[in-house]
């Protein structure tokens, strides 16, 4: 017994037994209640600051070595109070960019702040900042790393189990984590896909941690803005020409902007002007959180790890003229995320005649900006999937080219036999069905009651975890 207590004091003194005990104790809340809580926060301050910061270019060289990290002034104090000064309820730290450096007290690389010449966790410094001038936590993390060889067409399960335990000691050790945003994971510059890297099993595992973490991936380039695919928050970076609907959006989102040109510190920044508060405020903040939008502003910290004058002036000027709401607007009902492996992708497609070039293949290309396009003169068209043998499936997505009011009916087939499975009419652009697991070979769907001719962009197939 005395060996067993001599156990937990030590885990008590190290800090580990009591993370672990308050969030395996804390009260679980619904997605739909984290997503108002995200969407209430309304603005908030993105770090970009890593071994970037250290070089000429956003994307480090992967084997720059941990020494030019260096920083002499570095003051995580000086963030959150910044942060404060503007009114900010939260910070989202880059924990690790594309490049692979960790400014955290990682075991799974030497290639980390530990082996810097500064030798400090600097997350856990972030967290306690921000914390003390009682600002949420939020961390950003790259599932791209090129300093380990991360990349399209070199992925193995090691590198998985990387990732994993990465995301397990930041959920770990730095107490409570309201998002992770992560990065670099299926966008159509990337090209590392929700199956190179499973994406259900490294939402599921955040979940099991820390089930109010929320989790949102960068993926607003490739996937339509009305539904919530593979990500809990519709997530938008307006430098690379990803932009919110401020009239239409209906789903809880993220807007990330620099206030500085880059997302990382250049030598430039200093004495170049910055975005301003009027603008910032006025023609991003203010209508953002009208549209369930939370807006993050990007500042870079410098080679010295602190936050230039400049900046710090302007998100004071931002602080005298946002209030944030009293109340922000009630979400409306959403499906929730897609999470699982799309099955239909690339598999066998069939259909009636398509109007054109624009063939059944195009419905299951993993391109929502193609589609199958059902010739006018066909009154009864059809689409389906072979999934090649007899599989398990609870879902189904069907992406429209662009609204258009029809009537579908969704049938599966099995022992040579087509079944009914569900039926209704589609308003939007995305239609998520969501039903009791069958067994099937084909997907097919049917249309009917339409104006203009069905368009398919994506019909999506998936075996969720529930």
């Amino acid at each position: 017994m005395k060996q067993v207590w001599a156990a937990a004091f030590f885990l008590l003194a190290s800090g580990l037994f009591t993370t672990t005990w308050a969030q395996k104790t804390a009260t679980t809340r619904s997605l739909v209640t984290l997503q108002q809580d995200f969407v209430n926060l309304g603005f908030g301050m993105f770090i970009h600051y890593n071994i970037p910061t250290y070089g000429k270019d956003d994307w480090a060289d992967p084997d720059a070595s941990p020494a030019v990290f260096n920083p002499g002034k570095l003051d995580t104090d000086q963030w959150a109070a910044a942060a404060k000064s503007a009114n900010m309820a939260y910070g989202c730290l880059t924990t690790k960019h594309h490049s692979g450096f960790t400014i955290w007290n990682t075991k799974t690389t030497d290639y980390n702040v530990m082996h810097s010449p500064y030798g400090k966790d600097i997350v856990a410094g972030y967290a306690d900042s921000f914390r003390r001038q009682g600002l949420k936590v939020m961390l950003y993390y790259s599932i791209l790393d090129t300093h380990h060889k991360l990349r399209p067409g070199h992925i193995t399960p090691a590198h998985i189990q990387m990732i994993k335990d990465q995301l397990t000691e930041l959920l770990t050790n730095y107490g409570e984590i309201t998002a992770l945003i992560i990065d670099g994971w299926d966008a159509p510059w990337l090209r590392i896909s929700y199956d190179d890297v499973p994406f259900e099993e490294i939402y599921s595992l955040v979940k099991s941690i820390q089930p109010n973490c929320l989790l949102m991936d960068l993926n607003a380039a490739k996937y339509p803005a009305e539904a919530l695919f593979y990500t809990d928050i519709k997530s938008y970076e307006q430098g690379a020409g990803q932009h919110i609907s401020k009239e239409s959006n209906k789903l809880p989102a993220l807007s990330c902007l620099p206030i500085n040109q880059y997302w990382f510190w250049k030598p430039s920044f200093p004495t170049t002007p910055v975005k301003k508060a009027d603008e910032l405020v006025n023609k991003n903040l203010v209508p953002f959180n009208r549209a369930y939008c939370n807006f993050i502003l990007n500042v870079a910290p410098n080679r010295d790890g602190l936050i230039d004058d400049n900046v710090i002036a302007e998100l004071k000027e931002i602080g005298k003229i946002y209030k944030k709401p009293v109340s922000l607007p009630s979400l409306l009902p959403n499906d929730g995320p897609v999470i699982a492996s799309n099955l239909a992708r690339n598999k066998p497609a069939d259909s009636s005649w398509g109007d054109d070039m624009m063939i059944m293949d195009f419905a299951n290309d993993d391109d929502f900006k193609t589609s199958w396009n059902s010739n006018p003169a066909v009154t009864q068209p059809w689409l389906e999937i072979d999934l090649m043998k007899e599989t398990g499936f609870n879902t189904v997505v069907l992406t429209s080219a662009k609204a258009n009011p029809l009537h579908y009916q969704l049938d599966y087939f099995a022992n040579n036999k087509w079944y009914p499975l569900t039926a209704g009419t589609q308003e939007g652009r995305t239609k998520v069905l969501r039903f009791d697991r069958v067994t099937g070979q084909k997907v097919r769907v049917r249309f009917s009651g339409f104006k203009n001719p069905p368009t398919v962009a994506e019909l999506g197939i998936y075996n969720e975890r529930r």
